[in-house]
């Protein structure tokens, strides 16, 4: 796949780095020279760029891009003005930073859905959330044992538990399910939430659009997530 980075701080550089070793392409951009010449030699491609500027901004290969992320943070006035450039250039999948409530207010008022809260998440994080089409987040326990949630694969939706058996087909646990549903934010933007439904059973029916909490090995989650 095809990433932008916007913003090459400690967060923005982490995830750069991650996904180039993972075989991905990736074009690092940031305003600091510094910063670019830090992770040149450590990426696809890095590039001095005013990321305010949209002939700027033109120069970059947006249209064929799978991914871009604005990760800049130290810069709020620069995060908001780059990430409503990205969105008035149609970019096809855009994820933003927020480094304040105040601020993913004001992004999600802007209608982005994907929002970057490095302060809680790690980059590590992201690359896995970034390279699998369902998964939603993760969380290592210990080497090579992890939980994740990851959106119900369609052949499984209108199905009971009983019916997959995924302990017996695929080695993997589910620890309960999240249900997403919509309200409003304080300045009455819908946003989604999330409620999980507890303990599952073997009756319990998977939904279309239904998140899954699971817990097993890393090869064993792989697997499942390529159905």
């Amino acid at each position: 796949m095809k990433y932008i980075i916007i913003g090459l701080g400690n967060f923005g550089s982490a995830i750069a780095e991650k996904l180039t070793n993972l075989g991905h392409e990736v074009i690092g951009v940031d305003q600091e020279m510094e910063k670019v010449e830090a992770v040149k030699d450590k990426i696809s491609y890095a590039v001095c760029l005013n990321c305010t500027d949209q002939q700027a901004m033109e120069s970059l290969p947006l249209k064929n891009t799978d991914i871009v992320m604005v990760c800049i943070g130290e810069d709020v006035g620069a995060n908001i003005m780059t990430t409503a450039l990205m969105k008035k250039m149609n970019v096809t999948r855009l994820i933003s930073r927020a480094v304040s409530p105040l601020h993913e207010t004001v992004l999600e008022a802007m209608g982005i859905e994907e929002i970057l809260r490095p302060e809680e998440e790690s980059a590590e994080r992201w690359v896995k959330k970034l390279t699998s089409n369902r998964l939603i987040d993760s969380f290592e326990l210990t080497k090579g044992h992890t939980i994740i949630e990851a959106v119900v694969p369609e052949k499984f939706a209108g199905k009971t538990l009983e019916q997959i058996a995924l302990i017996k087909n695929y080695n993997v646990l589910v620890l309960t399910i999240i249900k997403q549903t919509k309200e409003k934010n304080m300045i009455g933007i819908p946003r989604k939430v999330t409620q999980a439904i507890g303990v599952v059973t073997a009756t319990t029916v998977l939904e279309k659009n239904d998140i899954m909490v699971l817990y097993g090995t890393d090869s064993d989650i792989k697997k499942l997530l390529e159905v």
